[in-house]
Formats: C-alpha cells, structure tokens, sequence
C-alpha cells in the first residue's frame, strides 16, 4: 500500500501534461488555424468584389440623345467660297473606331463628376478633394473633328463630331457649349454649331462645307475651332480653342483628329484678381459679402487703365433675386472698395444659392465692358467651393480670399 500510493502521487506530478492540457491546446490550435484562414478568404473576396465593381464602371454606356440632327447653314467668303452646314458627307461613316473606344471614357467621367459634385453638397470636404480638383481645373477637355478636300467640286469639309470632359462654367456646375469655326485670318466669317444644353460631354455631329474654295488658297489658311460657353444673360464664355494649319494636313482624304483644348489667347488669363470675405449667420439666415479691393486689373481703356466698379447678384435657381454694386474707382488698376452687402439667405436655401461677382469697366461713352467674373456656390470652381465651404465651417466669422477673376 505504501508503494502504490508513492507511485500514484509520481503519475499526477505537475511536470507531466495530462490529457485535458493536451486537448485545450490542440483547441487552440485549431481555431486559431481556422482564424488564419478565414481572414486570407474574406480579404480575398474583397478584391475580387472590388475588380468586378470597377470593371462595372468601366463598361457603362452613355446614351447620345443628340446623334444624327443636323441643321444647314451657310455664308459667303471673300475668297468666292461658301460655307455650308449640311449633312454627313456620304461613303463617311459617322464613328470610327476611336470613336467608339472613346465612348466609356465620357460615361465614367460623368458619373465622377456626379459623384464629386454631391460630395461637395454633402461635406465641408477634404484636402484630397481639393487637390483632385485642383488637378481637373486644369483640364480643358478635348474635340473630336475631321477635315478633308474635294478636288473635283473644291469643296473644304470639316465636321465637329463632339467633345469631352469640357470645365463647368455655369454656376448650376455645368455647360452650354457650342463651336465656332474660322478659316484664318479670315475672323470676319464664321460658322457655328448648335448649342447642347447642360451638357459637358456633347455631341454635335455637324458638317460645314467649304464650297468654291480653291485648294491653292485653301492650304493657306488655319482651321480654327473655339469652344464657348452660351451664356443667356451676358457674354459667352470660352471654353478652350484648336488651331490647325491646313498645310499641315493630308486633305485628300478625311482626317479624323482627337484635339486637347487650349486657353482661349483672349488675355482672360491675366484679368486680374479680386480680394473678398464672407460671413455667413446662420440664427440671422443672412450671408456678408465684403469686397475688399482688386490687384492687377486688366486695363480696358484706350489710356491703358480702367474705372472699375462691382456688381454682386444673388442669384436662386437660376433666377437672379437681388443685386448690389460698388462705387466706381476712376483710372485705378489696383482699386481698394471695401465695401460690405448683407443677402438674406435661409438655411434651406444655401444649396440653389449663388453669388455672381462681376468686376466692370465704367464707360460714358459706350457700354460698360466686363472685367472678369466670380461664381461662388456649392458647384463652381475648386477656389470658390473652397471659399464657400470655409464661410459654411466658420459661421460668424468673415473669410477672406483671393480670387482669380475669369472671362
């Protein structure tokens, strides 16, 4: 008895496992393998959810409501040419396969653009968001367009086919764009095409013949394509432009040619800059707009200076409501105004709001010209959204910031 109770405390001794320490680990074990696993399956079906989702994207279609209409049109040049707007030239298809490559680019860019518009409407935003659209402000978009020469009827066609990607200049954060097309130097004479409303990915489809044209003259002379803006209130606005020298140019045949739009060589780069600052109060439902002075102004008179003055709309879906101006500054390039305008605004109303800001030239003798312009609302350009969600972040307090003034 003695032995059997020594050999039986030397079984149970805590220097050797028992089965229920044994099978807990194996446990362990095991979870935590089928853990492992787990965690490599769903991240593994996370991106190949998202590659199906991206290629979803990739493959939407944009319908083209403005295909196939065609308008005639048609002048008389000074070289015993006429121009005309007719339909598609026969035995020339109406889209190439660029064409139709091209077409899931603009759906994507739509829907981006969508996306970053309600984005904006929604959040104070981001400095990423700021300098993916501070990236995109650069971009002018792009024309698609073919030219070719008849020999035997002397006849210069050129069609504009459509465009893509092309800068919101509305305050609705869209376009109306429409082309013009000169044959330089020749800028009396022009043709243009129709204009697609609230449309930054348009399709025209219009074709302009050049007829009687002799192909001696013809080579002599620069295609010119500028892209503008419709605007129904004042002046277009541009957009970007194309220059093409036709001598350049294999003309025997049709030539289809996608094209970067440039900046319009309009000088409405270099218009100056506006110094403003706005407060907003929510409990009053009123926005403080106070124009603080100008540098830089673009001289608009024959001495080389201008009598500036600034007029400030309020405008509401669309509609102008209430409009404010400064006092004019004689002979002044570089205007201090400070001057301040209360608009009342409710909340509920802040997202259909703009404010339109237009720098003008005081002219007695003739109409007073346009400066520049500044559009400030949920939608413009980068600078002013920025502006507009700073004033939003900060009630009560006055923003302050430059501003590029724009044709």
């Amino acid at each position: 008895r003695p032995w059997l109770t020594a050999h039986r405390l030397c079984v149970s001794s805590p220097g050797a496992p028992t089965r229920d320490v044994v099978l807990v680990s194996a446990i362990i074990t095991v979870s935590l393998s089928v853990t492992v696993v787990l965690c490599g399956l769903c991240h593994w079906c996370q991106r190949k959810l998202g590659k199906r989702y991206k290629n979803s994207l990739e493959t939407v279609g944009t319908p083209d409501s403005g295909r196939g209409r065609t308008e005639k049109k048609a002048i008389k040049l000074p070289a015993g040419g006429k121009a005309v707007n007719t339909a598609p030239v026969p035995g020339q298809t109406p889209h190439d396969e660029s064409d139709r490559r091209t077409e899931p680019r603009s759906s994507v860019s739509d829907l981006v653009n969508s996306l970053t518009s309600e984005m904006l409407m929604l959040s104070p935003g981001s400095e990423e968001d700021e300098a993916h659209e501070g990236c995109s402000r650069e971009n002018l978009g792009r024309i698609q367009f073919s030219v070719g020469y008849n020999f035997q009827e002397s006849t210069l066609t050129v069609k504009v086919m459509k465009a893509q990607e092309l800068p919101a200049k509305d305050f609705s954060g869209t376009s109306d764009p429409f082309v013009k097309i000169y044959l330089l130097p020749d800028k009396k004479h022009k043709l243009e095409t129709k204009v697609k409303r609230k449309n930054l990915n348009p399709h025209w489809n219009e074709t302009f013949l050049f007829e009687g044209f002799p192909y001696e003259k013809v080579v002599q002379r620069v295609l010119y394509l500028q892209v503008l803006d419709y605007d129904r209130f004042s002046r277009n606005d541009p957009i970007g432009e194309v220059s093409i020298p036709l001598n350049k140019v294999d003309l025997t045949q049709m030539q289809t040619f996608w094209k970067d739009l440039k900046p319009c060589s309009d000088g409405s780069g270099s218009r100056g800059e506006l110094l403003l600052s706005l407060c907003y109060n929510p409990s009053a439902n009123s926005i403080i707009v106070n124009i603080i002075k100008a540098r830089n102004l673009k001289a608009m008179d024959i001495g080389g200076t201008s009598d500036p003055y600034v007029k400030v709309w309020l405008m509401y879906k669309d509609k102008r409501v209430e409009k404010k101006k400064t006092v004019t500054m004689k002979r002044n390039l570089n205007p201090i105004f400070n001057e301040s305008f209360a608009f009342d605004i409710p909340t509920e109303k802040l997202r259909e709001t703009t404010i339109i800001i237009t720098v003008m030239d005081k002219d007695k003798l003739s109409r007073n010209d346009v400066i520049g312009k500044i559009y400030l609302s949920w939608k413009s350009g980068p600078g002013e959204v920025k502006h507009w969600k700073d004033m939003i972040a900060r009630p009560r307090q006055p923003v302050a910031q430059w501003h590029q003034l724009k044709a």
